[in-house]
C-alpha cells in the first residue's frame, strides 16, 4: 500500500503504485496515475489527466499537470505524460496541453531544477537537463541530451537540438542547432558542444567533422544555402553532420515550426 502522509489528500480515483511515497500537504486529483517508486516530497500538487511512470521524484511545491496558460483553452480533455527516472526539483510547474486529445510530454531521465516551467504542448526528450528558472513557452521541443542554463526564456515553437548546450541568463527565440554551444545573450552559436559530445560517445573524427561544419555554417559569410552546399562537398558525412543539415534545412526551408511562412 502507498505511503501517504495523513496531512495529504489523494483522491480515491487516483491510481498510485503500491510503493509510492507521498509526503505532507500534497494534493493528488482524480485521473492521476503514478508509477512505482515515485516520491512526492511535500506540498506537491498533481492535477488530473496526468500519467507518471516509475521512479520519478517531485520536490516541494511542484505543480504538475495544471491547466494550460492559453486563451484558446476551453476546458477540453488534454493530458500530461511523464516517463521514468526524472527529477523535478522545488516549485517546478508543468502544464497539460491545449487542444482536445493533445499532450505535454517529458520522456525519461530528465533533471529539471528549481522553478523550471514547461508550458502547454511541450515535448522534452530523454536525458535533458534544465538549470534553475528555465521558462519554456508553449509548443517547445527539447531534444535528447540537451542542456539549458539557468534563467533562460525559450519562445514558443522553438526547438533545441540534441546535445546542444545553451548558456544561461538569456533568451531563445530561434531554433538551437544540434551539437552546438549557444550564447543565449547574443543568440549566437559559439562552437560545437565538445564536452557534451564526448560524454555522448561521439568519436573524435565525428567531432572534427562537426567542428568544420560549424565554422562553415555559423562563422563564414557564405549564406546558409551556400554554407550547406560547402558542408556537403567538404565535410565527411557522419550521422551527426547529416542530422545537423536536416535540422537546418527544416528550419530555413521557408516555414517555421507552426508551418507559417517566414
Amino acid at each position: 500500500m502507498s505511503k501517504i502522509h495523513p496531512l495529504s489528500f489523494v483522491d480515491p480515483k487516483a491510481e498510485l503504485a503500491a510503493d509510492v511515497s507521498v509526503g505532507p500537504f500534497c494534493h493528488v486529483e482524480a485521473g492521476v496515475v503514478v508509477g512505482e517508486e515515485c516520491t512526492l516530497d511535500s506540498h506537491v500538487t498533481i492535477k488530473g489527466n496526468t500519467t507518471i511512470g516509475a521512479r520519478n521524484w517531485f520536490g516541494q511545491g511542484a505543480v504538475i499537470g495544471g491547466d494550460p496558460q492559453d486563451r484558446k483553452f476551453r476546458g477540453e480533455p488534454t493530458y500530461l505524460r511523464i516517463g521514468n527516472d526524472n527529477v523535478f526539483r522545488e516549485y517546478v510547474t508543468i502544464h497539460r496541453a491545449t487542444g482536445e486529445g493533445n499532450e505535454t510530454v517529458v520522456e525519461n531521465d530528465c533533471y529539471l531544477m528549481a522553478y523550471v516551467h514547461l508550458g502547454h504542448n511541450d515535448h522534452v526528450h530523454n536525458h535533458v537537463t534544465m538549470a534553475n528558472s528555465v521558462q519554456c513557452s508553449g509548443h517547445v521541443t527539447v531534444e535528447e541530451n540537451a542542456t539549458v542554463g539557468g534563467m533562460v526564456g525559450i519562445h514558443q515553437f522553438v526547438r533545441v537540438g540534441k546535445v546542444a548546450m545553451v548558456g544561461g541568463f538569456g533568451k531563445i527565440t530561434r531554433d538551437v542547432p544540434p551539437y552546438t554551444l549557444l550564447d543565449s545573450e547574443r543568440e549566437q552559436v559559439v562552437d560545437i558542444n565538445a564536452v557534451g559530445l564526448r560524454r555522448y560517445g561521439v568519436s573524435q573524427e565525428a567531432r572534427l567533422a562537426l567542428h568544420k561544419s560549424c565554422r562553415l555554417l555559423f562563422k563564414s559569410e557564405l549564406g546558409l544555402s551556400n554554407a550547406l552546399a560547402a558542408v556537403r562537398s567538404e565535410v565527411p558525412m557522419t550521422p551527426e553532420v547529416e542530422y545537423m543539415i536536416q535540422f537546418l534545412e527544416r528550419l530555413y526551408r521557408g516555414k517555421n515550426g507552426r508551418g507559417d511562412q517566414i
